[in-house]
């Protein structure tokens, strides 16, 4: 079978996470989105629960495409789903430097593992989470780049709206 994972925090997830994943869809029998668990060093908006439940929500028209929380080394993860390729997503050039010494070292962990990038479509390569829930914080509009569920999560969470 041909497997991947596709990993990130999806805090929360984007309309250029979700073309990534439909795209990985049609080209994997069977695509893993992993979900970082909240006890990681990055500072997330959503436990892992809410992440998983709005990519669930997001992308439930995928049938072969299953969310699952971890908390361990990816290629541990990876081999534990026997998933021989991660998927990572590369936005703009400064993204390239971290995610090329990430697949650097995962290939020296799991030599057995490959790491593959892939490009959300152009009009989504501006956008990351983080920038999402900033803009919501400010009081500006980001309907064209997530989901109305992720939205209205991320006003309940930022604005108690």
């Amino acid at each position: 079978m041909n497997n991947a994972i596709y990993p990130g925090s999806f805090d929360p997830i984007t309309y250029g996470h979700i073309d990534i994943i439909e795209r990985c869809s049609n080209i994997y029998d069977h695509l893993i989105v992993g979900v970082i668990q909240s006890n990681s060093p990055k500072k997330m908006l959503f436990n892992e629960n809410e992440r998983k439940n709005m990519i669930k929500t997001s992308i439930s028209h995928l049938n072969n495409v299953e969310v699952k929380i971890f908390n361990t080394l990816l290629v541990d993860f990876a081999s534990q789903e026997k998933c021989s390729i991660i998927i990572r997503g590369l936005r703009v050039l400064s993204d390239f430097e971290y995610e090329f010494k990430m697949a650097l070292m995962n290939r020296n962990l799991n030599e057995k593992i490959t790491t593959l990038f892939m490009m959300p479509h152009e009009k989504y390569t501006h956008v990351s989470s983080s920038l999402l829930k900033e803009v919501i914080y400010l009081g500006g509009n980001i309907d064209n780049y997530a989901p109305k569920e992720v939205i209205d999560n991320i006003n309940k969470k930022i604005n108690g709206k």
